[in-house]
């Protein structure tokens, strides 16, 4: 009899979690970041997010107002250190990008205005964007007029001289010539593709190099995408299955649009972004894969640490952590470990966690800290809910969890607490943020 109670046992372990068979056959789940002002407002941040990179929602509103001036054409990038770094436009007039970084995307702290543009408070200094470049360097793109809104218009890059992305090299021409503003660069193949408004003509151009500062060559002028004019505020981001999806800014009309293409050459017609259509402005998208497709069955489960055999994750006061625990234990104990793995609330492939013992409260990252809350089906609240399983970081048949809304984070247990940290190349935080999905402790 114990060895087939054993046998059960193993097998209903292994029934809870399956891994991809292998490497090629994982599939991370896609989550866009979006950072945008609005027509109501060019001095308060929005923040949105998309498990599609088409229906977007409110991360939050007014998630961050600069000391002074505006924030317009806000550009978001995830940086190596783990922290998000907006870089934005800080009035019409001036000479001053604006920079602003967040550990979660939610709360924002200002860091300083960088003097980059042309003639002082005389000129113009607009929509600076992110460029990481193949070799790991990090630039700004941004335009600049010596004379100010009426003036001609250039795109510059400046580089960041340090790690910290608080120290910049002087600014040097894109050698774009003309009148052109709200430069966008992707980097394909070794070739540079500018998707570029023209300030004249009030098209988007596309144009391609094989260096960030040209010279350039002309890959479509005037109407040649059939998108119109009276557009600006171009941005690409690339979707799992390789194609490219640029948005754009019909300013002219008040609605924002956007259109794909497999090669950057050939885009499809335009499409009005629903719900955001009318009410964002210039923004910026950024995409972080987060999971790997191993997945955790659905139903009762444990969770089991890997460092910490004999204890299991539990909810105690409306706190996460790790404690000593048996299936011969008390009873109360045991519910606190025992939980229901349903659908993710913010995308089915990955998983939530549903207290047995009080339904309707999941496990959710506050604050980076892991608590027990009523579920108040809230955006934020779907998204911090929402855990992607992946291959566990100490190996074997464990299984790690990345936040959906916080990639790169890890579940992991420190002095016991549970929290979601930046993933640390050592075998403690492999350990910490493994776990085995075992059968429940209660039923």
């Amino acid at each position: 009899m114990p060895i087939r109670l054993l046998t059960l046992a193993l097998a209903l372990v292994a029934s809870v979690i399956v891994h991809p068979a292998a490497a090629h056959a994982a599939t991370s789940v896609p989550h866009y970041l979006m950072t945008a002002f609005t027509n109501s407002s060019e001095s308060n941040l929005y923040v949105y997010d998309s498990s599609d990179a088409t229906g977007y929602s409110v991360v939050r509103a007014n998630a961050y107002t600069p000391p002074s001036g505006l924030i317009r054409d806000p550009s978001v990038l995830r940086h190596t250190d783990g922290y998000y770094y907006l870089v934005y436009t800080t009035g019409w007039t001036g000479n001053t990008i604006g920079f602003a970084r967040s550990a979660d995307y939610v709360q924002w702290t200002f860091l300083r205005n960088v003097t980059v543009g042309l003639n002082g408070a005389t000129g113009s200094t607009w929509a600076p964007e992110w460029f990481r470049d193949t070799d790991g360097s990090v630039h700004v793109i941004f335009s600049a007029s010596a004379t100010g809104t009426a003036g001609q218009f250039q795109p510059y890059r400046i580089t960041a001289t340090d790690g910290s992305l608080s120290t910049w090299s002087a600014r040097v021409p894109l050698g774009v010539a003309g009148n052109h503003i709200d430069s966008f660069l992707v980097k394909v193949n070794g070739t540079y593709h500018n998707f570029v408004k023209n300030e004249t003509t009030k098209y988007i151009e596309h144009l391609t190099a094989t260096s960030p500062t040209g010279p350039w060559q002309s890959a479509g002028t005037g109407d040649w995408a059939g998108w119109g004019s009276g557009l600006e505020g171009p941005a690409l981001v690339r979707l799992p299955d390789g194609r490219w999806r640029i948005y754009f800014d019909n300013y002219t009309a008040g609605r924002y649009y956007y259109a794909d293409s497999g090669d950057l050459s050939t885009f499809g017609a335009r499409t009005q972004l629903a719900g955001l259509s009318g009410t964002a402005r210039h923004f910026t998208v950024l995409r972080q894969d987060v999971g790997d497709g191993t997945t955790v069955a659905t139903g009762n489960v444990s969770l089991r640490s890997v460092n910490f055999p004999d204890r299991y994750v539990r909810h105690r006061d409306s706190l996460g952590r790790i404690d000593p625990l048996t299936a011969a234990g008390p009873l109360a104990d045991r519910q606190d470990a025992t939980f229901r793995a349903v659908p993710g609330l913010a995308v089915a492939s990955c998983r939530s966690f549903e207290s047995v013992n009080f339904p309707g409260r999941y496990l959710r990252h506050y604050d980076m800290r892991l608590v027990l809350a009523q579920n108040d089906n809230s955006t934020i609240f779907r998204r911090d809910a929402t855990f992607c399983p992946r291959t566990g970081l100490a190996g074997g048949s464990s299984v790690s969890f990345e936040p959906y809304n916080q990639p790169g984070r890890f579940l992991r247990h420190a002095d016991y607490q549970l929290r979601v940290d930046l993933r640390a190349a050592t075998t403690v935080f492999a350990g910490d943020a493994s776990f085995t999905v075992t059968a429940p402790l209660s039923s």
